[in-house]
């Protein structure tokens, strides 16, 4: 039969190349793996031992054969995509061992790890309160010797010093004036001792008080008529407080509340 001028000429079936195989692993670099393996499962059984609690049910040991099985197939990964002298196998096996020793002690010491962020708040937010526990609040000791507290009158932001001495909460003049008291026209019948003789001071009756979580709805102040350093937070305030202490260099701070949230 003759052939057409479309029809392709017979050609010998021709068959697909077969994928090289890649070369063997070394066996230095396969001791290398088995001894990571042996070194993780030694590490493991310690963690187990010393923390028994931790593996109790069955979804716990469900858990801990699920990771350990991504660490065997990420590092059979890594066992054959490495290249290079065997004192680079050593480095990355090191730095393995460095993550997976760090991992262990962040677990173990979990505990005491959680409380980082507050510790980190007490060291370096001056005068900010911190919350370490339900309707309790701790402000740091400063350098010199006294509580700063940042707390808010009418919503505005006012740097307090703790003073146990003080029967009321103090405006200095210029703080008044700044929240907008008119400290002009206030007037000033009320007679006190201070270390500087006579003090004259004006009542003053705020919207609100807060100190970081704690709310005093209407709570009365006092304006300053001479001229001060700063305000203080005094005894009218701290007494309205379910408790307050002095421990460690720390003020710890504690309150009620009612049914809307407020302080008292």
């Amino acid at each position: 039969m003759t052939k057409g001028p479309w029809d392709q000429p017979d050609t010998p079936p021709t068959s697909l190349p077969r994928p090289a195989a890649g070369p063997p692993v070394p066996s230095h670099r396969v001791w290398l793996w088995l001894g990571l393996l042996v070194a993780v499962g030694v590490l493991v059984a310690a963690l187990i031992r010393a923390y028994p609690e931790a593996i109790q049910t069955g979804q716990d040991q469900a858990n801990l054969f699920l990771k350990l099985s991504v660490v065997v197939l990420v590092s059979t990964a890594l066992l054959r995509g490495l290249q290079g002298s065997p004192r680079q196998y050593l480095k990355y096996a090191a730095i393995w061992t460095g993550v997976i020793a760090v991992l262990a002690l962040g677990y173990a010491y979990r505990a005491e790890l959680s409380g980082v962020p507050q510790k980190l708040k007490l060291a370096f937010n001056v005068g900010a309160p911190v919350a370490v526990g339900e309707r309790t609040l701790v402000v740091p000791q400063g350098e010199d010797g006294h509580y700063v507290v940042d707390g808010m009158v009418n919503d505005q932001r006012v740097r307090f010093i703790v003073d146990t001495g003080a029967t009321e909460t103090v405006l200095s003049p210029a703080d008044a004036r700044r929240l907008g008291i008119p400290v002009d026209t206030l007037n000033y019948g009320y007679e006190s001792e201070t270390a500087n003789g006579k003090g004259y001071s004006a009542a003053y009756d705020t919207t609100r008080l807060e100190v970081g979580s704690i709310r005093l709805e209407g709570f009365r102040v006092m304006v300053n008529k001479a001229p001060m350093s700063g305000s203080l937070l005094g005894m009218s305030f701290l007494s309205r407080l379910d408790a307050f202490e002095f421990r460690d260099r720390q003020m710890i701070l504690k309150w009620r509340e009612d049914e809307k949230g407020r302080a008292y």
